[in-house]
């Protein structure tokens, strides 16, 4: 366990809107000197709060790891059903909102999907065939919710539809004949975009001719149809930020490249809502991390804190990286995940609640988790992130890492050296899974909490993300995957199907080896289980014995 992992500080929200400003930001920094060391400051007692939470999916990350850090701090935290939540299947819209309707009146605040709420999911809003007209009953849903309950804050966040750079990379998760026009429909979608913006050589003009000749109508009907359902959505979601309706409004520009139909519906749309607060609504790459960072949000508002959060990088590129499957730099990113959670950036770790550390690659390039180089060599020097962190940690401050030099998964070489040095559990918070943009959020919206938590609460929250980022996604992910290759299914790794049953219990074997190797002693590790919750690969879900 470890030592004195106390929080030390809290920044009262009536200063909040003047932390926005720069002309009060000296002043306030005069006010902060308990960050490390000096008299300790306990938590406020206080009655127990509730929020409502709608996830955009039945994952764990979406929904129960989501919510964790928000429920130690003693919220309850109420989650509907997940048989109404969506998967890759459509959830169950019109019994979520009937539940979010009989929840509202007993909650101080509410953090909704919108896509759970209006498509039946995050997976359903790419390939729903709903009318134009049950769309707006559905928002209008969303606008009266402030109604059942007039103190209520709703805290909201949608995604903007995906274009995947092709069949293979939408992991089968848009409409079937994406698997087949993925690559022809996104680099369309792409040179329209160009068209609009700049203009297109010769060259690309015959390309864009042969494309649609190529596509059949009948499919870019489809797609380009329900891309225009979901922009008009959006809008009227943006419209009830814009009234108050919703106090604030996240929409994720999922799975985004510069040149797709998402980024130019995300031009469109920065247009649209212009004249928005950034306090109301905010665009930015990502969607799986806005639940935690939202969570951590509405604690904040209720216990009238902004946090401190000082963020440095890797050497390199660092904060100017654009990473993989995003259109901004990971520095914008950060700074709207910031504004999200309700915290500010301060430019001196002694000033700060919170320091995160972020592990960006020095050239900026991105390698991948389950890469045959992801086999422990430093390829990206995390043994200087590594020794920073160390001297940070012995300084006093609460550190958190977000490892994002590789999508979906660790990096094996930052891991190990932390496992060397004895840090991983003197951490404040971790993630690197999935997306760049998925990790930091997250690392950002536990470790805001986290720094209010005792330490066996902190511990418990590591060792989630320890076991899934770095024991499943980049080991054991890996070798069971290569595995199956061998029994020459090649979809086996996106449906799992008659192999499911005796690939879960492979996983959790060698989950269980990774843990005694390279995590100290944790109560129940030894009999952790593991499962798929969309019956795939790609998605695991790990369940530890109740302590």
């Amino acid at each position: 366990m470890v030592a004195g992992r106390v929080w030390m500080g809290k920044r009262w929200s009536f200063v909040a809107a003047l932390l926005l400003t720069v002309s009060f930001f000296s002043w306030l920094m005069s006010g902060t000197g308990e960050a490390r060391g000096g008299k300790e400051v306990q938590p406020v007692e206080q009655q127990t709060k509730t929020i409502l939470f709608v996830p955009h999916d039945n994952r764990p990350t979406s929904c129960e790891q989501s919510a964790e850090a928000a429920e130690k701090l003693g919220y309850r935290v109420l989650m509907p059903p997940k048989e109404m939540l969506g998967g890759l299947t459509e959830g169950q819209p019109d019994a979520l909102w009937h539940w979010a309707e009989a929840q509202a009146a007993q909650a101080d605040a509410a953090v909704i999907s919108t896509d759970s709420l209006i498509y039946g999911g995050l997976v359903a809003s790419r390939k729903h065939e709903l009318s134009e007209q049950e769309l707006e009953e559905r928002v209008g849903r969303i606008a009266s919710l402030k109604k059942l309950n007039r103190r209520l804050k709703v805290y909201a966040f949608g995604s903007l539809m995906r274009t995947p750079a092709s069949g293979p990379a939408s992991g089968g998760e848009e409409p079937d004949y994406y698997l087949t026009y993925g690559a022809q429909i996104f680099r369309r979608s792409g040179l329209l975009e160009k068209q609009e913006h700049g203009g297109l050589t010769d060259g690309e003009t015959q390309e864009l001719q042969d494309l649609a000749a190529t596509i059949p109508s009948e499919v870019w009907q489809d797609w380009t149809q329900r891309r225009a359902k979901n922009f008009t959505v959006d809008e009227r979601l943006i419209d009830l930020s814009r009234t108050g309706a919703l106090d604030l409004f996240i929409l994720g520009k999922d799975d985004n490249a510069p040149l797709s139909a998402t980024h130019a519906e995300s031009l469109r749309l920065a247009r649209y809502a212009a004249a928005v607060p950034r306090t109301r609504f905010q665009m930015l790459a990502g969607i799986d991390e806005f639940a935690a960072l939202l969570l951590a949000r509405a604690v904040n508002d209720e216990e009238h804190v902004v946090p401190f959060v000082n963020v440095q990088y890797n050497w390199g590129v660092g904060g100017a990286m654009v990473p993989d499957y995003s259109d901004e730099p990971i520095a914008d990113s950060i700074q709207s995940d910031l504004l999200i959670a309700g915290a500010v950036a301060v430019p001196d770790p002694a000033h700060a609640d919170l320091v995160l550390l972020v592990n960006t690659p020095p050239d900026g390039k991105m390698g991948y988790g389950n890469a045959p180089d992801n086999d422990g060599t430093d390829l990206y020097d995390a043994q200087s992130l590594a020794r920073y962190a160390a001297s940070l940690i012995a300084q006093g401050y609460r550190v958190a890492i977000a490892d994002i030099t590789r999508t979906n998964g660790a990096d094996n070489a930052l891991m190990n050296a932390l496992r060397d040095a004895g840090l991983l559990f003197k951490l404040y918070g971790y993630a690197g899974w999935n997306t760049a943009t998925n990790s930091v959020g997250f690392a950002l919206g536990q470790g805001v909490l986290s720094v209010r938590l005792p330490e066996d609460d902190v511990d418990r929250l590591l060792l989630a993300r320890y076991l899934d980022d770095w024991g499943y996604q980049s080991n054991v992910r890996t070798a069971v995957t290569n595995q199956l290759a061998m029994l020459l299914d090649g979809g086996a790794y996106l449906n799992l199907g008659r192999y499911e049953p005796a690939v879960q219990l492979r996983v959790t074997r060698l989950l269980r080896e990774f843990a005694a190797r390279n995590l100290p002693p944790y109560p129940g590790v030894d009999h952790l289980n593991f499962y798929f919750p969309w019956h795939r690969m790609f998605i695991g879900g790990i369940v530890l014995p109740d302590r």
